[in-house]
């Protein structure tokens, strides 16, 4: 597991990225529930820590494309490809995140980068 941060440091409504490869966020919602997504929209290179929480939806600051955070799935185009989810731990205050196994969906620039190629 990797710890993402404290509990009491994430307020409701707001997302921390975890800066690793691909990177990944934890999400914070007004209900009090937490989830964590590839940070990475799948239609091209932004990051939806930086986009917009509504429910439990989170909107793409680039080209609005919206992504379900208990599955990962497109509710709004551009982006056709889901984000992979992870486990949320939260432990004696601390939020940790269990990474999914499954291989992630990212853009192609994201991808080559990963990859070692021309970003």
């Amino acid at each position: 597991m990797i710890p993402a941060c404290r509990l009491e440091d994430l307020p409701r409504g707001e997302a921390h990225r975890l800066d690793i490869d691909p990177p990944v966020s934890v999400f914070h919602t007004d209900d009090g529930e937490l989830f964590a997504i590839d940070d990475t929209c799948t239609h091209q290179d932004a990051s939806l820590a930086d986009g917009w929480l509504e429910g439990c939806e989170v909107e793409c600051p680039l080209h609005a494309s919206k992504f379900d955070l208990r599955t990962g799935a497109v509710d709004a185009p551009p982006a056709k490809l889901p984000v992979r989810t992870h486990e949320v731990v939260v432990e004696d205050g601390m939020i940790y995140v269990r990474l999914s196994t499954e291989a992630p969906n990212l853009p192609p620039c994201v991808a080559a980068r990963l990859a070692g190629g021309p970003a």
